[in-house]
């Protein structure tokens, strides 16, 4: 299901039928540096971590990941832009991947401006935030262009790394 529509991307829902590509992003260099390790090794796996997680967040909160589709190449997958609602932190917290050979080519930028007018007019969101590694100097500027700012350091999950939380009031 379309949820969003950019001059070059269409935004839509995961299904089980995008394992293969989510199995794919999970596992890039990107992701795990920066997000983490997974352990999404099949397509069952990959299956079970869309139900679980993207599926059920739909269900929840009305919104989620979505993947990016690239319309000059045949609504080829290309990454993933969303929403989630974390227990951790006090607000929605805005996220985004891409497969390697489209990073910084401007897609995480088009499709997080049309998550955050989603965010704002459909799911009446009032602030979002985000959070990431210091060291993820390519996410951090794409953060700031989108006009979120540094609130604090945060160590929101068990693993005790700290993260750059970073909001915007919408």
């Amino acid at each position: 299901m379309i949820v969003a529509e950019t001059e070059r991307l269409i935004i839509s829902k995961f299904t089980t039928r995008d394992a293969a590509f989510f199995k794919a992003l999970v596992n890039s260099p990107s992701w795990l540096k920066y997000i983490g390790d997974r352990n999404i090794n099949t397509i069952e796996q990959a299956e079970n971590k869309i139900k679980e997680s993207h599926l059920k967040s739909y269900k929840t909160s009305g919104y989620g990941f979505y993947k990016l589709l690239l319309k000059t190449e045949n609504l080829k997958p290309i990454g993933t832009t969303g929403l989630i609602k974390r227990p951790e932190l006090e607000h929605t917290d805005i996220g985004f991947s891409l497969l390697p050979e489209y990073e910084g080519k401007g897609f995480g930028f088009e499709s997080a401006k049309a998550v955050m007018v989603l965010a704002k007019e459909e799911f009446k969101l009032n602030k979002i935030c985000t959070i990431t590694l210091e060291n993820n100097k390519k996410s951090i500027v794409l953060i700031e262009k989108l006009g979120l700012t540094f609130d604090k350091k945060v160590k929101p999950f068990e693993n005790d790394k700290e993260l750059m939380l970073f909001s915007k009031n919408l």
